[in-house]
Parts: C-alpha cells; structure tokens; sequence
C-alpha cells in the first residue's frame, strides 16, 4: 500500500478531527465512553450541537454508540483509530527508511575516504 492509499484510508478521520470541538468531544469519549448529555454538560455547546459533532465523528468511524437504556452511550471506534495510526505508522516509515539511506550513504562515503587515504599514504611511504 503507498502512502497516498494510507491517506485516502485516514482522510475522513484527519477531516472529522481538524475541527477543535470535535477534538474535545473526541477526547472526552477517549477518555470515558459518554451519552450526548454528559458530553453536554463538559461542553460549552448545546446538545443538537454535541449531536451533530457525533455523527461526524461517527460517520468517520472514530466512535461508535450503544444503546443502553433511553441513551446511546458513545465510545472510540478501534477500527477507525487503527486507520488513522497506519497512517501515521507511514509517515514514521517514511522518515525512518530516509534515515537508513542517509546513514547507509553516509558510512559508503567515510569508507570511501577512509580508502582513498590509505591508498595516499601508503603510495607516499613508497616515494
């Protein structure tokens, strides 16, 4: 899978938590799984608002609801989170293969050198 594939998998999650109040109510979720009224009362937000900030996060798969009772009690969604963080994990691959090449590249030219100046010294030993 090439990174634009890892994007396309993340990009409604990266969408649905570019917004500040959807991060909040994220992270209260994360926290402890909520009803829309307890998130309401954490928030400076009125409930349709917390409401409809859930759908999104919903239709984003990072949260999922169960009824429980007259409530629906939200939580984070595993499966969403596990998109998002191979999205991330590629980014890290990314950085970490470009660190090896330069490493690798870098050891190649001191072995070079280091050559190169055993090979002058040893033909000025000869003269």
């Amino acid at each position: 899978m090439n990174t634009y594939e890892y994007l396309m998998d993340a990009g409604p999650q990266l969408v649905a938590l570019a917004d500040p109040t959807r991060r909040s109510i994220f992270e209260l979720i994360r926290h402890a799984p909520s009803s829309v009224r307890e998130l309401t009362d954490q928030l400076p937000i009125s409930q349709p608002a917390v409401s409809q900030h859930l759908r999104v996060l919903g239709s984003a798969s990072l949260v999922t609801a169960k009824p429980r009772g007259t409530r629906r009690i939200y939580s984070v969604d595993p499966d969403g989170l596990a998109s998002l963080r191979s999205w991330i994990d590629s980014l890290w691959d990314n950085v970490l293969d470009s660190f090896t090449e330069a490493a690798t590249t870098e050891a190649n030219n001191a072995e070079a050198e280091k050559a190169e100046a055993e090979k002058a010294e040893a033909e000025k030993e000869q003269r």
